[in-house]
């Protein structure tokens, strides 16, 4: 076993790994950027090391930093956690010259697994079922648009060196293949430098399972499979292990076809086989095919790791310092049922546009919580948006669910805008409940799944709030003829919620909110609505009123003295976010049309694409590509008239 190793990321992966090396006897080295000084993993490493500026390209993606300071710390080995260099096979290369051990795969079998067109036939090669597609190294947007037309529409555009749904998009007929392919040839070549693509037969009620294998370089084992179904913009919101519906037969399959997969390439380490599945009509053994593998450690390993009790970092560590495989196939086996949400500090309703803040509350429910930060710390445009993963175990599927339920209604966040209500909706949804998931589901359900909570019990406990009638202070007296009563105004966003709320005395109130009446009596353990006690509370914080439990809402108080700031006008295209601009496809004096591609920015490792608001002319550029901005910057302006 190693005695020192150092952790080449941030965040929750960093801490996590943390964790394992503690209990292990493990000495661990964090890096951090300039921006991470004050981190959740520095302040948990024995040692810590600066390695540059904000910006991952100049700190984590420096592969010389990192080396170096594994070498200075006397580091023997570097875990990679997930993103950043952990699928970089020159970072391997170069610790391998620097004589430090990288705790994962050899950069060979990294290389296999790197472009998907060249990973897909060794695959097929090894006997792995794959997608029917086109593969194939010639890129002329005539060829490629000729192909998807023999592969038959729907069919996916995929980056061949992609990951996490960038460079990928779908085309559902001829007439949407020329833009498509142009978009993610530029979001690919952004993304990885490369902007070669692969065409893919798109699977029309796909499901989205893999298997965790582990491997020694020689032979390899599955841990069983997990569902990751639930995504948005290709990218998982919730995990879970078994997989609903999943029967022995197709999991024998499926983790035979996952080790195959492993042992074809000499993998070692920890690592995920990516199949894509036709859900309609139950799973079957013939219904699933190689997607992609990703050498590395998962975000939702959690799961994985619930139902099987295998401390997967653990493994990774005991196998990199030289120790045999610890376990045999037929010593794992599934014990109940695991799930996992990703919270995230983003706004939902507004297309999970990610968010940036102070945690000036951060509290989590019952379960597995794995976080890299802390209340108070700040959420930056730098890094991912991740706030935590929480896992929930339970006996059966169903009690797995209610955990997670439970967790997620008991998690309360503040400062940042987050997706929390938004998880919690998605695990009650009829369809999820049942298990009947794929891909499609949060597209399809989206409006009701961000739709505003009219509930009058929780508007109520916010007006409450809003006056400050938590506490058995005010309120308690009449006036001269008629009970003291105060109007009460709420803000969710442009909506205006407007109340009033009367005191009836003993620490009783009528609240009239949302159209409707509520009455609210303080008990022993806070409100009691309309005879029964409330399933959640709410509290000012930082100025707003944040009601927390199963619908977390947060209201914007108003400032009287506030003077209205001048509009921007309908035609200003602002920036929704901090980020960095990509490109500008307009110039000034152009006509456009509503809809018409303005500008792509990026922000939080996203692309988001600016567009035309209505017809008119491009009246003002405000930025160029390459510039930094910060949230509310303008973009481009549009006016009527003609060039």
């Amino acid at each position: 076993m190693f005695d020192k190793i150092l952790i080449a990321n941030r965040g929750e992966i960093a801490c996590r790994v943390i964790d394992t090396c503690r209990r292990l006897g493990v000495k661990t080295v964090a890096v951090f950027s300039e921006a991470d000084a004050g981190a959740r993993h520095v302040a948990m490493a024995d040692e810590a090391v600066c390695i540059g500026p904000a910006a991952s390209a100049a700190s984590y993606l420096d592969i010389g930093k990192v080396v170096a300071a594994a070498v200075e710390t006397g580091a023997q080995g570097v875990h990679p956690g997930y993103g950043f260099l952990s699928e970089n096979p020159e970072f391997v290369a170069a610790l391998d010259k620097a004589g430090v051990t990288f705790i994962g795969p050899s950069a060979e079998a990294i290389r296999a697994m790197g472009l998907k067109d060249a990973a897909k036939a060794r695959m097929e090669a090894a006997g792995v079922p794959v997608v029917p597609g086109y593969h194939g190294a010639e890129q002329d947007p005539g060829r490629l648009e000729a192909e998807a037309a023999l592969i038959g529409y729907p069919v996916l555009i995929k980056a061949v060196a992609g990951g996490g749904g960038r460079g990928m998009r779908l085309v559902a007929g001829p007439e949407g293949f020329e833009e498509a392919l142009e978009s993610a040839r530029v979001e690919a070549l952004g993304a990885f430098g490369n902007g070669d693509v692969l065409i893919e037969k798109y699977i029309e009620h796909p499901r989205h399972i893999e298997v965790q294998v582990f491997g020694d370089g020689e032979t390899a084992v599955h841990l069983f499979e997990r569902d990751c179904s639930l995504q948005r913009r290709h990218q998982k919101v919730i995990e879970e292990a078994p997989a609903p519906g999943m029967t022995e037969e197709v999991r024998a399959a499926m983790g035979s076809a996952a080790v195959k997969a492993a042992e074809a390439i000499g993998y070692k380490g920890a690592g995920t086989v990516e199949f894509i599945v036709d859900g309609s009509g139950g799973l079957r053994a013939d219904g699933f095919w190689f997607m992609e593998m990703n050498t590395r450690l998962q975000v939702e390993h959690p799961v994985s790791e619930e139902i099987t009790g295998v401390d997967l970092v653990e493994w990774q560590l005991r196998v990199a310092s030289g120790e045999a495989l610890p376990c045999p196939q037929e010593d794992l086996s599934i014990r109940g049922h695991a799930m996992e949400a990703r919270l995230y500090a983003e706004d939902v309703p507004a297309g999970f546009l990610p968010a940036t803040g102070r945690l000036e509350r951060l509290a989590f429910g019952p379960g597995r919580v794995d976080t890299g930060v802390r209340e108070g710390d700040v959420i930056s445009p730098h890094y991912d948006p991740m706030i935590a993963k929480l896992t929930c175990h339970g006996a059966t599927r169903d009690e797995a669910r209610a955990a997670l339920a439970r967790g997620l209604a008991e998690t309360e966040v503040a400062g940042v805008v987050t997706n929390l209500g938004f998880l919690g909706r998605l695990i009650d949804h009829a369809a999820f409940r049942s298990g009947e998931v794929e891909t499609g589901l949060i597209g399809r359900e989206l409006e009701a799944l961000v739709a505003p909570c009219e509930a009058p019990g929780l508007l109520a406990l916010a007006a409450l709030a809003a006056l400050g009638l938590n506490d058995a202070a005010p309120g308690e007296g009449f006036a001269l003829w008629a009970p003291l009563s105060w109007p009460v105004v709420l803000l969710r966003g442009d909506e205006r919620i407007e109340g009033r709320v009367a005191a009836l005395g003993g620490g009783a109130f009528a609240v009239e909110i949302g159209g409707a009446e509520v009455e609210a009596r303080r008990g022993p353990e806070g409100w009691v609505l309309d005879g029964r006690p409330a399933a959640a509370r709410a509290e000012v914080i930082g100025g707003k009123v944040h009601v927390f439990g199963a619908e977390p809402m947060v209201f914007a108080l108003p400032d009287p003295l506030e003077a209205a700031g001048e509009a921007a006008g309908e035609g200003a295209v602002m920036a929704p976010m901090p980020g960095v601009v990509r490109s500008i496809h307009v110039r000034e004096g152009e006509m456009v049309a509503a809809g018409d591609r303005l500008a792509v920015m990026e922000a939080m490792k996203m692309e988001h694409v600016m567009r035309a608001p209505r017809d008119g002319v491009v009246a003002e550029l405000g930025v160029a590509a390459g510039d930094q901005l910060e949230a509310g910057a303008l973009i481009v302006r549009i006016e009527e008239g003609a060039a």
